[in-house]
Parts: C-alpha cells; structure tokens; sequence
C-alpha cells in the first residue's frame, strides 16, 4: 500500500479515511485524546491538499447495534475544536446514505459518519457493505493502525473497490516497527501482556525467531504459572491454553529466544483489597493474582537493562489500581530512563499502554515544573 503522500492528484477528491478514534468516554467526557492527536497531521494534510474527508471510526463494542453511549460526537466536536473547523457528524443510517447526501455546500471539508461498528456489516467484512461505502468517496486511505489487523469492512473488504494508501500516522508506525524486525539492533527483548496467550499466539511465534527475550506478564503470564504446575487461585485465565504454551516453548527452543514469566507475584482477595507479595507456590485458591512481584519487576529491569531494543505491548497486572500498579510502573520507569540516556530503542503499543506512559510523563514533567517554581518563589 501506497502513503496518500504519494499521490500527487489528490485537488478536489473525495477521501474515505478510516481512522481509529477509540478513545475512553466517560459520559460524553474523553478521557484521553492521545488516538485525535495522533492523526491530525493526516487530516491536515488532505485539507492542504483541497480535498473533501468522509471520516469512518468505531468507539466501543455495540456489536452492530445503535447505543447512544457509543456515538462519535463528543470525538468529533474535539476534532473540529482541535482543527479549528466545523467537523459534521452524520447520523443517517449508512445503508441509506448517497454520495449526493454528504456535503450541503462547497465550503464543507470534513464529515463523519457515526460509529462504524452500529453495523453488524462491518465486523462480518460484508462485500456489499464494503461495496457501498466505496461508491461514497474516490480514494480510501486507512490511518488505523490499531485495528489493521481486523478483516473488517472499513479496514479490508473495502480496499477492493477503492484505490487505497495508508495515512501518515500508519506510516510513522509502521516504520517504527521495521526497527525492531528489519532493522533490529541486538540484543531485543520483547515484554508482552494482555488477557488471552490465544490472541497473540501468532506475534509471539512471529517474534520469537528474531528476539532475544520473549517476556510474558498479565493474564496471559497465569497461564504459563499454571501450565508449570502452580496453583493460580480465581485469577484471570484462558481455557484450554496448554498446546498454545508448549508450542511457544518449543518454538524458542529452536530459535535459542529465552520465554521468561513471573517468579513472584502480588495476590489479592479481590481487584481493590490489600495487596501482598508471595512466590508462585503460595497463591490460595481464593487469591487472584493482580500484579508481579519484586523477584520478578528486578528480573525484568536488568533485561531491559541488557537489551538495545524493546517492544513492550501490554502492562504487567491491573494497573488501573495504583496500589498494584508497581510492576509496570517500574518497567517503564526503566525503559523511559534507558531512552533518555539512549541506551535502547524502544517501542510501546497497545492502548493501555500508551495510556500508562502518558500518565507517567505527565506526572514527571509536573514534578519538574513543581520544584521550577520552588526555585523562583
């Protein structure tokens, strides 16, 4: 796929842009604009280059189903807040919409239609659904990243009927990967989380011939504890997950990639009790491990410590508790200090993620501006 910076005739074309503004909500409130910030310079883009934009983005799970607490207009005032220009939300069911139906007048630039996945179509990959959202635009051009992975309508089936580019952001991750796979500088470690081994069995068999260290933390890291024969309590767990497991072992053994996981962990009766500490034959059975221990956050560190480049997709527990929140705390604790002293590459995905490490730099540059102001009182 082509970047839409290739194109060179690009003046008074209709661009269908599928972007991934999943940002959080809290009542109509968003809590984290990171997904917007990162596409404008996309946006600002095909505006300079005079063309018209029919935006397509999902919130949420609504399963194909119209629920108010999912619609794209708290996102699309902050897109027009942000672009200083007026961002039309359509709420027209897509089915009915004619390429006539979109822009009332010349000077209208940017529209978007309401969240894609109210459409059973979308996730079903629908052709003729694909069909018809082509017939509303000239060129598709995808900027979402994190959902390029889905053979969706919006983000696959579409791409048959449209000439198609990727956008900038696209690019720029993209890149951003092809430096820790093409491009790799030695020795690479990968920390990975997330709830289900099954959703990611193929990126880590994917990585595992090319990477150092393989580290699995999470919900996915209970079910390697329990596979090696430990208790996990009522923690968070995948049924039916031991082939998946003895495949990556093996898989690694071939390829000389070290697979590590906990070796100590922090266990709570509940996702908000008090929280303590206790080795991997110690868990009860009504204790849910909630986060790494201390054996294991020091294992971690003086991986990353050892590594020049680090992929890092997921936090190591339930970090939305700050009181068990340690473990990825302190991993990217290290990896932020290893990047200022440029020690290391590293790349983080994944939207909780992001989200920690925003928080974690804010709270930083607070502390700087905190003791400035000391200095000038």
């Amino acid at each position: 796929m082509k970047s839409i910076e290739e194109e060179k005739n690009l003046n008074g074309k209709r661009i269908l842009l599928r972007l991934d503004l999943n940002v959080p909500l809290d009542n109509g409130k968003i809590l984290d604009t990171t997904r917007i910030d990162k596409i404008l310079p996309t946006l600002k883009f095909l505006i300079s280059q005079n063309t018209k934009i029919i935006i397509l983005s999902h919130v949420g799970r609504p399963k194909g189903k119209v629920k108010n607490e999912f619609s794209l207009k708290p996102i699309c005032e902050d897109l027009g807040n942000k672009l200083n220009k007026n961002v039309k939300l359509i709420k027209k069911n897509i089915n009915e919409i004619n390429n006539e139906d979109l822009f009332d007048n010349i000077d209208e630039k940017i529209i978007m239609l309401e969240n894609i996945r109210f459409y059973y179509e979308e996730e079903k990959n629908d052709p003729e659904f694909a069909k018809h959202l082509s017939c509303l635009a000239d060129i598709y051009v995808n900027d979402a990243f994190s959902c390029s992975h889905r053979a969706h309508s919006s983000i696959h089936a579409v791409t048959n009927f449209l000439p198609s580019y990727s956008g900038l952001q696209l690019d720029t991750e993209v890149n951003a990967l092809k430096k820790i796979t093409s491009e790799i500088k030695k020795p690479v470690t990968c920390i990975i989380g997330g709830s289900k081994v099954s959703t990611k069995i193929n990126i880590i068999k994917n990585l595992i011939p090319k990477f150092d260290n393989i580290i699995i933390v999470g919900g996915m890291a209970n079910n390697i504890i329990k596979y090696m024969g430990n208790n996990i309590g009522k923690s968070l767990q995948e049924d039916s997950s031991d082939s998946i497991i003895k495949e990556i072992f093996s898989l690694s053994k071939t390829h000389s990639c070290k697979i590590m996981y906990p070796q100590d962990v922090i266990v709570g009766k509940n996702l908000h009790g008090t929280p303590q500490m206790k080795e991997l034959n110690e868990v009860l059975s009504d204790e849910m491990i909630l986060d790494i221990g201390p054996k294991t956050i020091s294992m971690i560190n003086n991986i990353i410590d050892e590594s020049n480049t680090i992929l890092w997709n997921g936090p190591a527990g339930y970090f939305e508790n700050p009181n068990i929140a340690k473990g990825s705390i302190e991993i990217a604790n290290t990896i932020i200090e290893n990047n200022k002293s440029n020690k290391i590459y590293s790349v983080a995905g994944g939207g909780d993620t992001v989200s920690l490490l925003k928080n974690l730099l804010l709270h930083e540059l607070m502390s700087v501006h905190d003791e400035n102001m000391k200095k000038h009182r």
